[in-house]
């Protein structure tokens, strides 16, 4: 009696609703991810950094400033960067761990060998060389040496080195060449810092050599020290200070101003040349430039709150930022000491690129995956709409009040089909518009094919529909 099976015997059409919950969860998924991605991206660009710093030896004047920029970066809420120290021997072991990459920073002396990875952050502090002759002592029946007011009549003298570390010996030497003693016919005796004092007292050596800050408590205690019998200590002028400079990079022509040692007598009476090197904070060549900017930031901010209670702070400088400086400036320093620093979007602009790139491409993504997802209903949709078609072809000609009935129920069943799938999405509202023109030409057909048969005798449509079927036999 029809063209094609009747809705019962079709499969049946997915669930429009289930379909849109698919959407639903690949969306929630997808926006989820998005937002964790988001969070996780700020968190590891945030993150508070903690960088190993090799500074040595125990009880020095660096530690002792490590171990409160340390305390006071941790104090700091904001701090994105703080510090773990690593105490050594010295700024020679120092050195060795920086250029093994078991450091991040390291405390080093710009007159040892800087390791090939070390890059400058800052300079800690800069140091003088002190050379002084104690005032003869007074001996009867004895004549006396004669006394020493020249780097030159050093040689045959003992000297003795305020420090164990041999890199004060090396400079000394660099100094005795400079002024034609040869080392070998010096004696140098090394004294620990807190046994200088002491030894120059005894008369341990005939002049004396300490290198650090100008205003260095084991410098002045070993000059005062070496005063006796009323004398005055003779400070031996450095006058060669900048050829040695020009010679020895690492080294620069300096001053001690009069009085730095005492003025009750003036210690020492006039300006004395000498040379000075300088302690550097250096960074590991594979730390981030953002990791360095942001620790040279904080690290001169807080020297400013640091200076009144910890004066040793308030030494540390900007490093050199020529291309031609013994220690090459690490680029996160010279960005902060040229005002160059990146902000976060500076940064990470290209990630965040990069970002929306992804998301752009993730949207058309979802878009065909939800296309994909409809694709069933869009089918389903359309075989129902050329049933339709054909239940109106039918219509025209059934001769069944019963099949007719039947015809209008399964066209009802459709109908509402297509309009949960237009509501989910599924079909466009052209396609709705055609659909309502077919459903009211087959009401239409069903209503006027009723119509006839309900005005023809019983017999007469008996007759009709036995010979119709034997026509389609």
């Amino acid at each position: 009696m029809t063209d094609g099976p009747l809705l019962s015997e079709q499969p049946a059409p997915p669930s429009p609703r289930s379909a849109k919950r698919r959407l639903t969860f690949v969306t929630l998924a997808g926006v989820l991810a998005i937002v964790g991605a988001l969070v996780a991206g700020y968190y590891f660009a945030m993150r508070p950094v903690t960088l190993r710093i090799a500074v040595g030896p125990a009880n020095s004047d660096d530690l002792k400033v490590v171990q409160n920029l340390t305390q006071a970066f941790n104090n700091q809420r904001n701090s994105v960067v703080r510090l773990r120290p690593v105490q050594t021997d010295g700024a020679v072991a120092s050195a060795n761990l920086l250029g093994e990459g078991k450091a991040d920073l390291a405390i080093i002396r710009g007159d040892l060998d800087v390791p090939k990875n070390a890059q400058a952050v800052a300079t800690l502090r800069k140091n003088v060389v002190v050379l002084w002759v104690p005032p003869a002592a007074k001996t009867k029946g004895r004549k006396a040496a004669p006394a020493v007011t020249k780097i030159g009549q050093l040689a045959g003298r003992r000297i003795g080195v305020v420090g164990r570390t041999q890199a004060n010996v090396n400079l000394l030497k660099v100094i005795l060449r400079q002024y034609g003693v040869d080392p070998a016919k010096v004696e140098i005796v090394q004294f620990p810092a807190n046994e200088a004092a002491e030894a120059i007292r005894n008369q341990k050596a005939d002049a004396y050599l300490a290198a650090g800050p100008v205003n260095s408590k084991i410098t002045a205690d070993a000059i005062a020290a070496s005063a006796r019998d009323g004398g005055t200590p003779k400070f031996l002028a450095i006058d060669s200070a900048e050829a040695i400079a020009q010679n020895h990079p690492a080294y620069e022509a300096s001053e001690i101003p009069a009085g730095t040692f005492g003025s009750a007598p003036s210690r020492p009476e006039e300006e004395v040349k000498t040379i000075s090197f300088s302690h550097h904070i250096v960074a590991r060549r594979g730390v981030a430039e953002s990791t360095v900017a942001i620790f040279t930031r904080q690290l001169f901010a807080i020297r400013q709150t640091l200076k009144n209670e910890f004066p040793l702070a308030a030494k540390i400088e900007t490093p050199d930022t020529d291309k031609d400086a013994t220690i090459p400036v690490h680029p996160g320093a010279a960005a902060f000491v040229d005002g160059e620093e990146k902000t976060f979007l500076d940064r990470y602009s290209d990630y965040i690129w990069w970002a929306l790139m992804a998301l752009s491409a993730m949207g058309s993504a979802g878009a065909w995956f939800a296309g994909y997802l409809k694709k069933d209903e869009r089918n389903v949709n359309t075989s129902q709409r050329d049933r339709l078609l054909d239940m109106l072809a039918t219509a025209r000609q059934c001769d069944s009040m019963e099949e007719l009935d039947q015809m209008q129920s399964e066209a009802d069943a459709i109908l509402r089909h297509t309009l949960l799938c237009y509501e989910h999405g599924t079909i466009e509202e052209g396609t709705l518009t055609a659909f309502n023109i077919a459903i009211e030409q087959f009401h239409n057909a069903v209503a006027d094919r009723k119509a006839l048969l309900m005005s023809m005798p019983q017999n007469l449509q008996r007759a009709s529909a036995q010979f119709r079927a034997a026509s389609n036999a």
